[in-house]
């Protein structure tokens, strides 16, 4: 079993390429990468609410606990042995505001993909490209 489960939105690009980044990093197969949009995402995962998985990231420990936002990424990256790089957006003092601007970045995320890919959106972005 995963020691983390990724619930991600796989129409938007950056969290694609998010995920990518994740996934090459994943030597010992601590992740597990769930895409809301699969076809049979509602049938494995009754206990997601796609809607909300899709307004804010996702993420279940390998307890059943269930974790959000950056607290995800953060997860993630620490369980792929580079939790250094988000360990500060975890501080008491920088948290806050780390998580105005995840949940803004969320809103936004297709026009900021937009932006930075030329792409808002794609059918299903695939993690192994």
């Amino acid at each position: 079993m995963a020691a983390l489960i990724i619930f991600y939105d796989g129409g938007c690009p950056l969290c694609v390429k998010e995920m990518r980044r994740l996934k090459t990093k994943d030597k010992q197969h601590k992740l597990q990468f769930e895409n809301i949009w699969a076809n049979d995402f509602a049938k494995r995962f009754p206990h997601i609410d796609i809607a909300e998985a899709n307004r804010i990231l996702h993420g279940q420990k390998a307890s059943g606990d269930m974790i959000y936002g950056l607290d995800v990424t953060h997860a993630a990256w620490s369980a792929v042995g580079r939790g250094w790089m988000t360990a500060a957006l975890r501080w008491p003092v920088i948290k806050w505001l780390a998580d105005k601007g995840y949940l803004f970045f969320a809103r936004n995320r297709n026009g900021i993909s937009k932006l930075i890919t030329g792409n808002a959106r794609c059918l299903q972005c695939s993690l192994d490209e």
